[in-house]
């Protein structure tokens, strides 16, 4: 089964997971915070959509000082939030509903954590039939060690997604990167 492609060219900036725990041991957080600040200051200007995404688990506990915003980081009055529990964005979020209400046909993306909800996230909205711009200098992770002594750096995950989301092709759809400085909401 195919996605239908989605009509149009409708840009919506997707901030996911900005929040103090998230952040905390981040690849380059504070040069990440501010791209991912200025990516939602063009947004703004540019009258596009900014929808925050926020995660809770066992992990991190709602409401507890680590699921909070990064400071550096806050919604505006006005602008969608969506709550999750899974690392995909979608999963049984009202984001879909959102997007349609929108009439989104355009995800921009950035936050946290590359290799966790960014990229389940990235492939949900392809799958879903929405063209997507990853914004290659605005979303981090942290590295990890796989248990078993190997230690997975975290600026390797972050080229590795930028590299994917390059490359990748879905039919009908556009997908890419760009760097917080020179996204297009307009032209994408």
């Amino acid at each position: 089964m195919m996605a239908t492609a989605r009509e149009g060219n409708k840009a919506v900036l997707l901030i996911v997971d900005v929040q103090v725990g998230v952040l905390s041991d981040a690849w380059q957080a504070d040069r990440i915070i501010r791209n991912i600040a200025h990516a939602v200051e063009r947004a703004r200007s540019q009258a596009v959509p900014v929808i925050w995404v926020q995660h809770s688990d066992a992990n991190l506990v709602h409401g507890s000082p680590q699921w909070q915003w990064a400071p550096a980081l806050v919604p505006a009055a006005g602008e969608t939030l969506i709550h999750k529990h899974y690392n995909s964005s979608f999963e049984q979020t009202e984001l879909d509903a959102e997007l349609a209400r929108l009439g989104a046909t355009h995800i921009a993306l950035a936050g946290c954590a590359t290799n966790w909800c960014i990229r389940a996230t990235a492939y949900a909205a392809l799958e879903r039939g929405y063209d997507l711009t990853l914004i290659s200098d605005a979303h981090t992770t942290e590295t990890m060690s796989s248990g078993s002594g190997v230690t997975i750096d975290a600026e390797c995950v972050i080229n590795d997604l930028n590299a994917v989301m390059s490359w990748l092709r879905y039919p009908g759809r556009r997908c890419g990167t760009a760097k917080a400085e020179a996204i297009d909401f307009i032209a994408a």
